[in-house]
């Protein structure tokens, strides 16, 4: 049912934790399932320097949360905007069908980190043309 890659970002998932000094973060979570991801950067420069997270959820959720995570490490903003849930699936194999959602939550809690950060800053958002405005639901 799962990849290889799914089932070694589930056992030994990469960059768990928190980061205590983080100006980024961004939580997202599915009522349906119960998956919750929580992202914390810290980004100087604009560009994200460390990135962590906690989830809480199935393998899928732990898997998508560390492949992010590696996905986006070392990266512009600009870059990490362009991270997209089907290349979070890509990069672990594959998802099935019905843990795709976990892929989204990836990419969600990924940007809306990178929308806190832009807002704490007072950066103008619409400069940032591949934010996808998640943080004016805020």
């Amino acid at each position: 049912m799962y990849s290889e890659k799914v089932m070694d970002h589930f056992s030994n998932p990469r960059n768990v934790g928190e980061i205590p000094d983080a100006n980024a973060i961004g939580e997202v979570g599915n009522a349906k399932c119960g998956d919750i991801m929580k992202i914390f950067m810290k980004i100087e420069d604009d560009v994200i320097k460390d990135i962590k997270f906690k989830t809480f959820g199935c393998g899928a959720a732990i898997a998508t949360s560390s492949m992010a995570t590696e996905l986006v490490m070392g990266k512009s903003i600009d870059e990490a905007l362009e991270l997209t849930n089907k290349a979070v699936a890509e990069a672990l194999g594959g998802l099935p069908d019905v843990k795709m959602h976990c892929s989204v939550l990836a990419e969600e809690a990924i940007k809306e980190a990178i929308c806190n950060y832009l807002k704490s800053q007072g950066k103008d958002i619409e400069a940032y043309h591949k934010c996808d405005n998640c943080c004016r639901n805020q």
